[in-house]
């Protein structure tokens, strides 16, 4: 089938969505928000904390709207999508306020509904109907391999690998591939060893001293119900430049599964949720970058250059509205900020509009707002100032998750005080090669500087429910993701 003919079905597909959308936004205004993160992000603690602002209606002072007391309340309905996993917020909740405990990492899709009754600043009442769509970051990663022949994702998969950053790591998968010719008779026992030589090898990348960001293809990380099937059998191949597959080759079969993966993977997760958003927040974890040193950035810039790229940003005209979404805003957030004293919060808001400033500037002209936030959805953590000698140090104070080791082990139960130490004020340190930032663990003799906190002790009203989960700048989110449309 021609590719201009699958283009111009998944078009009218599109299309079909939309309407149906915009038909039942005429009588129930809907606001689908994705809510994404990359590895280790705190992308289920950011949801869960924003279902409990909305419906807890806490203080939150740069949230006009509830500063400003116009949210009555909000209320979880049924998810529109039967076939889609429902975000377990009461699960989560309990992890973190029962338990004192984050919540596993979410490794699939899911939804939830809200409906927010608020009254706008001009009078009367209304209702907002909120769909939040939440998802693994490695996913939205994927999008651009639809535009992408197996030729073009295995030169830049091997590209990536030999690169210097991931040369050590890639070695094993790198040592099977030079003994696997592409034209050699297709085998099942060499795709499947090769394919998990490649799997082990992005793995590698994703640990924390390492924090590498691009690694599609996603699902091989995460691979749910799908794993073993032949869609995620596959690997990049060395390809002589312009090689055509030969009929039953190793080459032919990859490519086959490439495609597969497309088709059955990514172009279902684009259609029926991604292309249907309005919004998004992309949660990043950039101070495990800036510990990994210059390398993780690099990788993280580029990353972040195409999330954005894949995004359908701009406003809609009242006619390209009705057969299309847009994403007309997009919010990147560095993630936890409670990590640093307040002192650094604007420099690692700071160092994030540095790392998507190539994106921001392809967006020029598109009429979409984006915009970046440094923020603890819930934060871990209090400051204090402690004396070294005659010095005084802005420190924080927090429990410290067992296991972990600093001057002291940590049991997990204690509370320690630490000095974060301080961002630069002016980002190009950190992304100029000649001023010698070699990542913040080298720094701290191999160490990371930034330990893992406990959730905090969280209040309770006279009846046992918790009452606020303590955060920074969440409200600056919700006010940028939400608030035009609770005006």
């Amino acid at each position: 089938m021609p590719s201009w003919y699958e283009s111009l079905v998944e078009e009218a597909r599109l299309a079909a969505f939309t309407l149906l959308d915009r038909a039942e936004e005429l009588t129930n205004p809907t606001l689908r928000l994705g809510i994404t993160g990359l590895s280790r992000a705190g992308k289920t603690v950011f949801t869960t904390a924003l279902i409990h602002a909305l419906m807890r209606g806490e203080r939150m002072p740069v949230f006009r709207a509830m500063h400003e007391g116009r949210i009555a309340r909000a209320n979880l309905e049924p998810q529109p999508d039967d076939a889609v996993p429902r975000f377990d917020y009461e699960g989560h909740l309990a992890t973190l306020v029962d338990e004192r405990r984050w919540p596993e990492s979410t490794r699939r899709i899911s939804e939830l509904r809200l409906v927010i009754d608020y009254a706008p600043a001009r009078g009367g009442r209304r209702s907002l109907t909120l769909d939040i769509v939440d998802y693994p970051g490695e996913w939205l990663l994927d999008l651009p391999l639809l535009h992408q022949s197996y030729a073009d994702f295995a030169a830049q998969s091997l590209s990536l690998a030999r690169a210097p950053a991931r040369a050590a790591l890639a070695a094993p998968f790198l040592g099977g591939l030079a003994a696997a010719s592409p034209e050699v008779p297709a085998d099942e026992a060499q795709a499947r060893q090769l394919a998990a030589l490649f799997t082990d090898y992005l793995a590698a990348c994703r640990t924390e001293s390492v924090s590498m960001s691009l690694l599609p293809p996603g699902r091989f990380l995460m691979p749910g119900d799908l794993e073993g099937s032949p869609a995620l059998t596959f690997a990049p191949l060395d390809l002589p430049s312009g090689a055509e597959a030969a009929p039953g080759s190793l080459h032919a079969m990859m490519e086959r599964r490439f495609e597969a993966y497309k088709e059955r993977v990514v172009r279902p997760f684009f259609r029926d949720h991604f292309a249907r958003l309005d919004r998004q927040i992309v949660l990043i974890d950039v101070l495990a970058a800036l510990n990994a040193g210059p390398a993780a950035l690099a990788d993280l810039e580029a990353a972040l250059d195409g999330i954005l790229a894949a995004f359908r940003t701009g406003r809609d005209s009242w006619l390209t509205a009705l057969f299309r979404h847009r994403i007309d805003k997009v919010l990147f957030a560095a993630t936890k900020a409670d990590h640093l004293h307040h002192a650094s919060h604007d420099r690692l808001e700071a160092i994030l509009r540095r790392l998507v400033e190539r994106a921001l500037a392809r967006t020029e002209g598109t009429g979409a707002e984006i915009d970046v936030v440094a923020l603890a959805a819930v934060r871990a953590t209090r400051e204090a100032s402690v004396k070294r000698g005659r010095a005084t140090l802005p420190a924080i104070i927090g429990v410290p998750e067992a296991g972990q080791h600093g001057a002291d082990a940590f049991d997990g139960l204690a509370e320690a005080a630490v000095f974060p130490g301080d961002l630069p004020e002016n980002p190009a340190a950190l992304f100029d090669p000649s001023l010698g930032f070699r990542g913040l663990a080298d720094a701290e003799g191999g160490d990371f500087r930034f330990l893992r906190f406990r959730p905090p002790p969280v209040t309770r009203n006279a009846e046992g429910r918790a009452l606020a989960l303590p955060h920074i700048r969440l409200d600056r989110a919700l006010d940028f993701l939400l608030g035009d449309r609770l005006r």
